[in-house]
């Protein structure tokens, strides 16, 4: 085996960049990634467009502080879900990355799926294969050349907005972005100022930078040699099958030495996006594309040889030794990953369709006497977390006789409205003799459900009797 490269694929000897070029592949994987980007795409697309509950099926309103997610409604006293979220799948990503290596980078990220299921695809639709992309940017300007490249940039900035458009759509939903279209940018300038500022980032990215906000920015990548073990399945070359390197051997002549399976054909670079030789090992720049995996099995068919000499291998199996299905830190990620997905489906299972919090005044004093009556003044918070609107009556069970004045009794409120209704309470001191408990109840009249909650009535110590 060949000792490591000391440079990246995508620089040359003395330390500039060398725009990568990856030649077409064609195969299982690539077939089941442009799947997987079809579907990805799609659900980008259609979230913030299909309505689901009355609302968009994701959006983002973080102005308002509103939140909409699949027919569910938040708002800024749910933001600690955000945490729950964020650790599933933080614990999700690391279960999969000991699992089966970088393959979110490969299959799943935004990077790649816009990449290489859009940007790419058009490029090689206008500028051609590989080697005559190569051979163009070796050579002269021409027109015809610069109309390719003319149309190929008009087509990244069109796709580059339509992407920063459907952002926008996910933050302020699409009615309103249309809104924000048809009045123009001068009443919205933020707006519009953001949605340029991302389509400058989209062009930058999917046009110049590329591989190398894999390579250079994202951290994701070097948490591969932590993350990782010997029994982790990564994209691998099977070094005992394909060693030596060696030509082809014509039918019929003899090889001057056994060789291995691998003809030393660079098929398997060539077809990198991050221009890694997979042969010197699993390095940082592999995104677990499987590009390499595709182009080797392809040339194996054609020299008749069995498939399989890059694929999805353990280090322990490239060895030739034993490998562990179950190991510690698998099942630490997937004991964490069960923890914190359980409470997160625990807590959205369980979230009330109202938020009633029972307040008192700010600035009031806690109780008033006049003369043999102590009353109390109370408020009640109420938040309609339904995506629709709700009917709810407001009602006070005191468990001694009270005179109760309720500001509002039956309030209507819209998704994620909220409304505060003042309550009076006035109990005559004799009934005071004993600690009192009010229940609030908010029946929903929507559904018919009842929430309560309770509050201490608060009262003048009783003066000691005559003689104590």
């Amino acid at each position: 085996m060949s000792e490591p490269a000391p440079i990246l694929g995508s620089m040359r000897p003395d330390g500039s960049r060398l725009f990568v070029h990856p030649a077409d592949v064609r195969g299982r994987y690539l077939r089941l990634r442009r799947a997987a980007f079809v579907l990805l795409i799609a659900f980008y697309v259609l979230a913030p467009l299909v309505p689901v509950g009355g609302h968009p099926a994701i959006q983002l309103d973080v102005a308002r502080r509103r939140f909409y997610l699949f027919g569910q409604t938040f708002n800024a006293q749910d933001v600690w879900l955000v945490v729950l979220i964020a650790l599933t799948f933080v614990f999700g990503l690391l279960l999969v990355t000991a699992w089966r290596g970088r393959i979110w980078c490969g299959w799943a990220c935004p990077q790649t799926v816009f990449l290489e299921g859009v940007y790419r695809p058009i490029e090689r639709l206008l500028e051609g294969p590989r080697e005559r992309r190569l051979r163009d940017a070796a050579s002269p300007w021409t027109a015809a050349r610069l109309a390719r490249r003319a149309l190929k940039l008009g087509l990244f900035l069109a796709l580059s907005l339509a992407i920063a458009h459907t952002a926008a759509a996910l933050f302020v939903g699409p009615r309103e972005l249309a809104a924000m279209i048809e009045h123009g940018p001068a009443r919205h300038q933020v707006a519009f100022g953001l949605t340029m500022g991302f389509t400058a980032l989209l062009m930058l990215n999917f046009t110049w930078f590329r591989e190398q906000f894999c390579v250079v920015l994202c951290p994701y990548g070097r948490l591969q040699s932590v993350l990782h073990d010997r029994d982790s399945v990564t994209v691998a070359y099977d070094e005992r099958r394909g060693e030596p390197r060696g030509k082809a051997v014509k039918r019929g002549a003899t090889a001057a030495a056994p060789l291995g399976d691998c003809v030393d054909c660079h098929r398997c670079v060539v077809v990198c996006p991050t221009a890694i030789d997979i042969r010197r090992g699993l390095q940082m720049e592999c995104l677990a594309c499987l590009q390499c995996v595709d182009a080797c099995d392809e040339v194996m068919t054609k020299l008749g040889r069995a498939r399989g000499l890059i694929g999805l291998y353990s280090e322990q199996r490239v060895r030739g030794l034993p490998e562990r299905r179950l190991r510690p830190r698998l099942a630490v990620y997937a004991a964490l990953l069960l923890v914190s997905g359980g409470t997160l489906a625990a807590s959205l299972a369980g979230r009330a369709p109202i938020e009633a919090n029972v307040l008192r005044p700010r600035g009031a004093l806690p109780f008033q006497v006049d003369g043999d009556v102590v009353r109390n003044a109370f408020e009640i918070h109420l938040v309609n977390k339904r995506p629709h609107p709700a009917h709810y009556r407001i009602r006070l069970v005191p468990p001694v006789p009270a005179q109760i004045v309720v500001g509002t009794p039956e309030v209507e409120l819209a998704s994620l409205a909220d409304a505060r209704v003042p309550i009076s309470v006035s109990i005559v001191r004799s009934e005071l003799e004993a600690p009192v408990e009010l229940t609030v109840e908010i029946e929903d009249l929507t559904d018919g459900s009842l929430l309560a909650r309770r509050v201490r009535f608060l009262a003048p110590p009783r003066p000691p009797p005559p003689g104590g």
